[in-house]
């Protein structure tokens, strides 16, 4: 299949609007863990999310404490050189000396930027990182000057491609456009976490900073089969039994949110997932989504949102259900955001 590409931002890198996402496939035992999983099935939805045209994976060092990047490093030797995959990685959340399954240090000391560079370049077995991003906001008192600083000079020496952040604010986001540009944001952004809809997407459109939306099927939620009875059988250490939005009342909100996208499924005929993951594509400056899948036919499922178009009707019906349910929290579309801005 060939999918559609986008420029990230004025980057020199054309990625398809749907990426693999790395997270699950980490595996269980750390604090952001998905339960136990099976590496061959990992490699095997990976192995079929490019077969179906996706260009870019999207991993971290902190997903399963390293071996989300070894399995994608072991994808990587299967393939030659021309046909492997963007790969993009984070640093900043460090689990060294901690308990694994609790919080992490969330840390971008220039030493350690450096440092996990270095581990991510050897784990993936790769000389350079197609997109280096920091993964959240340091906690330590460390100027973000500092950081993007040592980000820049990874850059100059060959070891980084491109330079993004993930989950950063408007704030964070222009004091390291006032060194460098940012090359591109990575935050949540879905039908129940709209927040960044208001000012974040808004800055990176104006500024030409790529977007690439992560969980915007809410880890789940907005999928075809999701059911409330499923989250008692979620593994022990699913990160997911401590969300609020797989708790009551949200919970009930989030899949009555869910129901309502059907017949707009039925229309496109296609899925639930890939309605929820072409509004995500539909609104203004987002370039990209990045997708989980623990397994090929989990792939299939989401695949085609990258050509569902979604009609004005069909965004107006998503619209209506969003605040009949009241699921979620931020802007429903562009249009309040512009309103908001000119009262």
């Amino acid at each position: 299949m060939t999918l559609p590409t986008q420029r990230l931002g004025r980057s020199d890198l054309n990625i398809t609007r749907l990426g693999f996402g790395a997270w699950a496939i980490g595996g269980g035992g750390w604090y952001f863990g998905w339960g136990p999983q099976d590496d061959e099935q990992s490699l095997a939805a990976m192995r079929r999310a490019l077969e179906l045209g996706i260009n870019w994976i999207d991993t971290a060092a902190a997903y399963g404490l390293g071996h989300s990047e070894e399995l994608v490093g072991r994808l990587l030797r299967e393939l030659p050189a021309n046909e492997r995959p963007y790969v993009f990685t984070k640093c900043g959340v460090v689990y060294e000396g901690r308990d694994p399954m609790g919080p992490p240090l969330r840390t971008i000391r220039p030493d350690s930027v450096r440092k996990e560079c270095e581990a991510s370049l050897r784990r993936l077995g790769v000389e350079r990182i197609d997109l280096y991003q920091f993964h959240w906001p340091d906690d330590t008192g460390v100027p973000i000057e500092d950081s993007w600083a040592t980000m820049l000079k990874l850059v100059e020496e060959g070891k980084v491609r491109a330079a993004g952040v993930s989950n950063f604010n408007v704030d964070l986001l222009n004091r390291c456009e006032s060194t460098r540009h940012v090359d591109s944001l990575q935050p949540p952004f879905s039908l129940i976490n709209r927040a960044v809809g208001e000012n974040e997407i808004p800055w990176c459109e104006e500024h030409d900073t790529g977007v690439i939306c992560y969980s915007p099927m809410q880890s789940g939620l907005l999928t075809d089969t999701f059911a409330a009875n499923r989250v008692a059988s979620l593994a022990a250490d699913d990160w997911r039994r401590r969300s609020a939005e797989f708790s009551e009342p949200n919970l009930s909100r989030n899949l009555a949110l869910r129901d309502s996208l059907r017949p707009i499924a039925k229309r496109h005929s296609t899925s639930v997932s890939s309605i929820a993951l072409a509004w995500v594509l539909a609104w203004p400056g987002v370039t990209g989504a990045i997708v989980g899948a623990r397994g090929p036919k989990q792939v299939e499922g989401w695949i085609d949102a990258a050509e569902v178009k979604l009609s004005a009707q069909d965004l107006d019906e998503i619209t209506a259900a969003a605040r009949k349910t009241g699921a979620g929290h931020g802007p429903i579309t562009p249009a309040e955001v512009e309103e908001e801005k000119a009262s």
